[in-house]
């Protein structure tokens, strides 16, 4: 099966995806010149437009270009045009929509405080206009605005600034969003790499350590006992083929992340194969069930068995004991696993630590339950996990009796 990268995002204008700041510059130019043109067809009592008129027209828009570099810049200056454009008497027409945009950006990038100054500043220049300075300036015999025209314009400027407002909360809350969605992306992305390393680490560790044992058995008795070192390498291929299925399936989920696994995951059904692995490999273990066998959910029951398989692991690898004890223990909300050894640690080896034990903890504590590892009083290790049975679905297979035999092992992946 090949892996072939997912395409990528449509190609978007502009860095992250926007648009070129000059669109919106022509674009108010175009609605300036040609609305305020229409416009001052109904107003002949305003100042004709000539060419300081059109320059005020379009230095709005050319102002807008600075929108992201200089926002605070931006709407001070673009506040002062618009404003000049009104002291000078010329039409009324679509001239704020560039100061409406200036205050929406800058509000936006944060600068709150100095977009009120601005606008504080603009408007009162422009009551001053309406209410005495009309009679100074042109066009001649204008009535400059009532009141009732002042307080409207007060009113329309506190909507655009609460606009602006509301602009800024919402894109602020887009943008978290946004952050809490790749946030949670890499988080499931690590907690899914550290599953496959758990996997991977559990087959392994077991496969290679029973292909080690039973690799020296085979050097052993190679010249003396060719017929027991052929059933020793009989069994390093039987653990070598079962450790390339499971890591075949663990690296098949990678390269086809959506698709179902072929074969289920390994559960506590599977462990009279894990203790006959153990007995080649030189460690009798047995069994032991107390309480009500009840149907595992499958995240439990897996874990279940990986702890097993771990602590049987270790056993092998760091202890000199040649015997072990695995106790499960059914309770109404729990299952109790436990692993016990009479031997000590063979120099060079570990007692505790190491990525074994840091891996049965984090399996446990992702279904909210613990393991504790550590020497116990009689002498010898024990390792003890607790896994909740909440939170999964069971599987399909009836309950078994305390003292029915295990069922037969499935076919290794």
């Amino acid at each position: 099966m090949t892996y072939e990268e997912p395409p990528g995002p449509p190609h978007r204008t502009g860095p992250a995806g926007r648009r070129p700041v000059w669109v919106l510059a022509i674009v108010l130019a175009v609605v300036h010149v040609v609305g305020t043109s229409v416009a001052a067809r109904h107003q002949p009592q305003r100042v004709p437009l000539d060419a300081v008129g059109y320059l005020l027209l379009l230095a709005g828009p050319a102002l807008l270009l600075l929108r992201r570099s200089r926002p605070v810049l931006m709407s001070a200056a673009t506040g002062a045009v618009t404003l000049l454009y009104v002291v000078l008497g010329y039409p009324w027409g679509p001239v704020f929509a560039s100061l409406v945009v200036a205050f929406f950006t800058a509000v936006a990038a944060g600068h709150r405080r100095a977009v009120l100054i601005v606008a504080a500043v603009v408007y009162a220049g422009h009551a001053a206009v309406a209410a005495r300075l009309y009679r100074w300036l042109p066009p001649a015999h204008d009535h400059g605005l009532s009141w009732a025209g002042i307080s409207g314009s007060a009113a329309w400027l506190l909507a655009v600034l609460a606009g602006a407002e509301l602009f800024r909360v919402r894109r602020e809350q887009i943008a978290g969003a946004r952050r809490e969605r790749a946030e949670s992306a890499r988080r499931r992305a690590d907690e899914e790499r550290l599953r496959i390393a758990r996997e991977l680490h559990d087959v392994l560790a077991h496969s290679i350590s029973v292909i080690n044992v039973q690799a020296g058995v085979a050097l052993a008795l190679i010249d003396e006992h060719p017929e027991q070192a052929r059933t020793a390498l009989t069994t390093i291929k039987a653990a070598g083929k079962e450790a390339l299925g499971e890591v075949r399936q663990v690296l098949g989920a990678l390269r086809a992340p959506g698709d179902a696994p072929r074969s289920p995951a390994p559960g506590l059904d599977r462990l009279p194969e894990l203790l006959a692995q153990a007995a080649a490999a030189g460690l009798a273990a047995d069994v032991t069930v107390a309480g009500a066998r009840t149907p595992l959910p499958p995240g439990v029951d897996l874990a279940a068995f990986r702890i097993v398989q771990e602590a049987l692991t270790n056993i092998v690898r760091h202890s000199g004991a040649r015997s072990a004890r695995v106790r499960l223990h059914y309770a109404p909300r729990s299952l109790e696993v436990r692993v016990d050894d009479g031997g000590t640690a063979v120099a060079g080896g570990e007692s505790s630590g190491g990525n074994g034990l840091l891996g049965m903890r984090e399996r446990a504590a992702a279904l909210g339950g613990s393991v504790e590892a550590g020497p116990r009083p009689g002498g010898g290790f024990r390792v003890r996990a607790e896994l909740p049975l909440a939170g999964g679905a069971p599987h399909a297979a009836p309950p078994r009796a305390v003292d029915a035999p295990p069922p037969t092992a499935e076919e290794p992946r």
